[in-house]
């Protein structure tokens, strides 16, 4: 699928603490220190005059994005939705063994994006990660590549974008020499990895930097 963001005038991010990145939740211009705002900062230095907003909340499962989704989501009318959900769904189950099997977790995210297309959105999915940083946590590829399946299907279902940001993320890890390098926890992405993450969706909607930007900037690009 090709969603390109020529035509988007207002874009919106949802998703989790990878998303959230510290925003000012009482902001409602916050972005974050994360991928948003270099996929934001990019845009303003190309003088797009688009706006980016971000609604990512740290902690949220795909649950949490079904509870809030009208007024988080619906009511700002974005024309291009990204969304990246799914690897609390995974980390609950392994430290505090609250599951959501993939049942629920394809159930509710399939309504929050039948309900964004029905409304006009154009849909960018970002796979949920997992860049290993403990041997314990190997373990939990058990659960969360089910996941990533599911969001696999549904960007092909409802004719999205994916990102396929685990292959992505962790090859970046082995280019670094450390996964800590990329996700400090496995998860949480270091500012190298929100700016590899942030060139590889520019490359996927058509807002790739141009060479001679990337380099005076010294921004991480893997493809």
């Amino acid at each position: 699928m090709s969603v390109r963001l020529d035509d988007s005038v207002r874009v919106l991010f949802q998703g989790d603490s990878i998303t959230d990145a510290g925003r000012d939740r009482e902001d409602g211009f916050s972005l974050g220190t994360g991928y948003v705002s270099l996929i934001a900062g990019h845009l303003a230095a190309a003088g797009s005059g688009r706006q980016v907003l971000n609604r990512g909340i740290s902690g949220n499962r795909v649950r949490d994005l079904r509870a809030r989704w009208q007024e988080d989501a619906l009511d700002l009318a974005p024309d291009l939705l990204s969304v990246m959900i799914g690897i609390n769904d995974t980390w609950r189950r392994y430290d505090s063994g609250d599951i959501t099997t993939l049942e629920d977790y394809e159930r509710d995210y399939r309504v929050i994006l039948d309900q964004a297309r029905s409304a006009g959105a154009r849909l960018v999915l970002v796979e949920p990660f997992l860049v290993p940083v403990e041997d314990a946590q190997w373990t939990w590829r058990e659960d969360l590549d089910g996941r990533i399946s599911v969001v696999r299907r549904l960007a092909a279902e409802f004719d999205a974008a994916l990102l396929a940001a685990d292959g992505l993320l962790n090859q970046a890890a082995r280019e670094a020499g450390s996964p800590a390098a990329i996700a400090r926890d496995g998860v949480h992405l270091t500012p190298e990895g929100h700016a590899c993450l942030a060139a590889a969706w520019q490359k996927l909607v058509g807002a790739e930097q141009p060479a001679a930007v990337r380099a005076e900037s010294g921004s991480v690009v893997r493809p």
